[in-house]
């Protein structure tokens, strides 16, 4: 069997990714690993037992950094999925996160598009029954 387990994010700094993550989408730090140097093994999720976590990785060098907050050319590259869509969004209105869009449903679910701290796209959906 094979699952997809982590994805890594650009981030200018780890502690202000770390605490982007924590406060405005309620993720758990799992792992904030010294690798020597400047470098860390930083991962976060929505939940210590999530399936697929995040990478925070922090660029190096002027081509890695040019990239952070455009990793997927402007468009939506992370999907944040939820059973509650309403409660999520409210509290994601409540600690200001950056939307795009108002929320809209969809034949596939309700969703709608924010940004995250580098102003990465991502949609907060939850699919349809």
């Amino acid at each position: 069997m094979a699952f997809l387990s982590a994805i890594s994010i650009l981030v200018a700094d780890y502690d202000e990714a770390i605490s982007w993550y924590r406060s405005k989408l309620g993720f758990e730090l799992i792992v904030d690993t010294p690798m020597g140097g400047e470098k860390r093994w930083v991962v976060v999720a929505p939940s210590a037992d999530a399936q697929t976590r995040i990478i925070l990785a922090k660029a190096s060098g002027p081509e890695q950094t040019a990239l952070i907050g455009r990793q997927m050319g402007g468009r939506v590259g992370f999907f944040l999925q939820t059973d509650s869509f309403d409660e999520a969004y409210a509290n994601m209105v409540e600690a200001d996160v950056v939307f795009r869009e108002d929320p809209r449903n969809e034949v596939y679910g309700k969703v709608v598009v924010f940004e995250d701290c580098y102003g990465n796209g991502w949609d907060l959906i939850e699919p349809a029954d």
